[in-house]
């Protein structure tokens, strides 16, 4: 493992020398390179001016607060700094800043020399003419919360559409082009800088109505739409790429377009689940909102096995109860494993308190039938109505579910949920998913995939997100999303397996606050060992674009399967020049690591 992380890193860095000297094909023809600072091309003062004119003067200079840590480490700015870095609400209203700050041995946050602060798609297509007519590296942020690094890059001009966050409700719709073709719809009209929490606060809290996002409150809309997007209760309602009615996209020529089933068909099918910043700039999403359930509730425990083989018991049991009673639309969210513990944290919807508690009943008197072998632990079951669910007014009173944002001045409607306290600011020194198969609970494979699950958890933990498999999901779901363009094992899959390892917020070069490189690579090494086992269970194991291995080798059939060669071609036809650029991304291939050489 670690001589293919270190000879990745080597590659990586290859560019980045490369990029300052001419480069050509094999014919002798130069290839195309984007422009740096100090480079020739690289726009002048008057040109910059001229971009700020045209977008009402939101053009900035980014500044990284890095430096002035690094240059001043025990002072009180850097201190304010890393206590900062946990709220992830102080992380998203900084320019230079993203949610996850790198990747062991693969990326580290870096900030763009200028950021339009996008209002409108006009703002958001004078910033990519501009960095098309100048050959620059371009990047779009939204919420800041690519795992894989999408949302920076050094040397660029950032798109920051985080001011973009209109939200309205829309009781009849009916994309462009599809009036008398389609059937008028409930939806939600959402800014592409919106974040989840606002978008369940307008249509939940507020209209009483549900729509498809995702479980952080401050994972940004329009990313998470674009990657596929799974959320608690997608068995139940599908992603929410299967939801996206209509989204109105700045393209790479400058155009503002409409795309949806009737009008540009083909770019909008590469939207709903090709990967954010691979197509354009989607400046607006309309979505499909439902019908809010009665109750959405939690289910929490902890069970410990007193032996190997009680393990294993224990998980064949799990295992089979899935099966059984949870692979259906009420549930999702996950089981984890590691060592001889298993943890439970699993959502449910359409079901009161009652009904949810007599679900786990047998499961729950079968471990305590049990007590030589079995201790259970933290046994909770809470439902509340739906249209609480992610009113912080009401979570607030419940201990230990909820954080908010404690910069002073800070709306009382922040909030995020304490499980993913830790995610603020990260480093992540490893992330690795991969699709299971509903068939593996079949009982003549149910043994292969226990045995998986005991060998992975003697590693290192791995979850079970059940939420992020549509197998057991109502057939309109499992349609919407077969029209889309994440990989269709999505919809055989029961569950999405996944490990990762990370560290609380650091920096390179910062005295005092340095990733523990040492500490990243081995857990990246348990990491995969943990992974291996599930992986061999698919003949072509598949993984999701937006929660993914770094290091990913066969990335296009991975993340789209069979669908990736559809998405090329949507790739050429809008962007045939490869204006937008994210590591494996759709068209990636074709770049240098780091997005300005191109290379086929």
């Amino acid at each position: 493992m670690m001589e293919r992380r270190t000879f990745l890193k080597a590659l990586a860095a290859l560019p980045l020398v490369s990029g300052l000297m001419p480069s050509a094909s094999a014919g002798g023809i130069p290839s195309f390179r984007r422009v740096r600072p100090g480079e020739p091309g690289w726009p002048d003062p008057t040109e910059w001016s001229t971009l700020s004119k045209s977008v009402g003067g939101r053009l900035t200079k980014v500044e990284s607060p890095f430096v002035e840590c690094a240059n001043t480490p025990a002072g009180a700015a850097c201190t304010d700094l890393f206590q900062g870095l946990g709220n992830p609400f102080f992380i998203g209203d900084n320019v230079a800043l993203t949610q996850t700050l790198g990747w062991t041995d693969a990326w580290t946050s870096q900030p763009s020399v200028y950021a339009v602060l996008a209002q409108s798609s006009a703002d958001v297509a004078a910033a990519v003419n501009f960095a098309r007519q100048h050959r620059l590296r371009l990047v779009v942020k939204g919420g800041g919360h690519s795992y894989l690094g999408g949302s920076n890059a050094r040397d660029s001009l950032l798109i920051w559409t985080r001011d973009m966050r209109t939200i309205e409700l829309v009781d009849s719709f009916v994309p462009q082009g599809g009036h008398g073709r389609a059937a008028p719809e409930p939806a939600v009209r959402v800014g592409t800088g919106a974040r989840w929490l606002e978008a369940y606060e307008a249509v939940t809290t507020q209209a009483g109505r549900y729509v498809q996002g995702g479980g952080c409150t401050t994972v940004g809309v329009a990313g998470l739409v674009l990657g596929g997007g799974f959320g608690s209760l997608s068995k139940g309602f599908g992603t929410g790429a299967a939801n996206l009615l209509e989204a109105e996209v700045v393209t790479a020529d400058g155009a503002v377009r409409n795309a949806n089933a009737f009008t540009n068909p083909d770019l909008f099918w590469a939207l709903k689940g090709g990967g954010g910043g691979s197509f354009g700039v989607v400046t607006r999403l309309t979505l499909r909102t439902h019908e809010l359930p009665d109750y959405i509730g939690e289910v929490r425990a902890n069970v410990t096995a007193g032996s190997d083989a009680a393990y294993r018991a224990l998980t064949e049991q799990m295992v089979s109860f899935y099966r059984a009673n949870l692979m259906n639309p009420h549930w999702g969210e996950q089981i984890s494993f590691q060592e001889r513990q298993l943890s439970i944290s699993m959502v449910f919807q359409g079901l009161d308190q009652a009904q949810a508690k007599q679900t786990w009943t047998p499961f729950f008197d079968w471990v305590t039938a049990r007590p030589a072998d079995y201790t259970l632990t933290t046994e909770a079951v809470v439902a509340v109505p739906a249209r609480d669910f992610w009113n912080p007014a009401v979570l607030g009173s419940l201990p230990g579910i909820i954080h908010g944002d404690d910069r002073l001045g800070a709306p009382k409607s922040n909030f995020f949920w304490a499980n993913n306290a830790d995610e603020a600011g990260q480093v992540l020194h490893s992330y690795q998913s991969t699709w299971l198969s509903q068939r593996l609970l079949a009982p003549q494979h149910q043994s292969a995939l226990v045995d998986a699950l005991v060998r992975a958890s003697q590693s290192w933990q791995v979850t079970l997100h059940c939420n992020k498999g549509l197998a057991g999901a109502p057939a309109s779901v499992m349609a919407w999303t077969a029209d889309t363009a994440t990989n269709p094992a999505v919809l055989d899959a029961f569950a999405l397996a996944i490990a990762a390892a990370n560290e609380p917020p650091a920096y390179p070069r910062v005295a005092g606050h340095e990733p523990n490189v040492g500490q990243g690579r081995q857990e990246a090494r348990l990491v995969d060992a943990a992974m291996a086992p599930l992986k061999a269970l698919a003949p072509q194991p598949g993984s999701y674009v937006s929660e993914t291995d770094y290091f990913q080798t066969d990335w296009q059939s991975a993340f789209w399967g069979d669908h990736y060669g559809r998405l090329k071609k949507v790739k050429e036809r809008y962007d045939p020049n490869g204006l937008f650029f994210v590591h494996h991304g759709v068209g990636s291939e074709g770049w240098s690591s780091d997005g300005f050489t191109q290379i086929s």
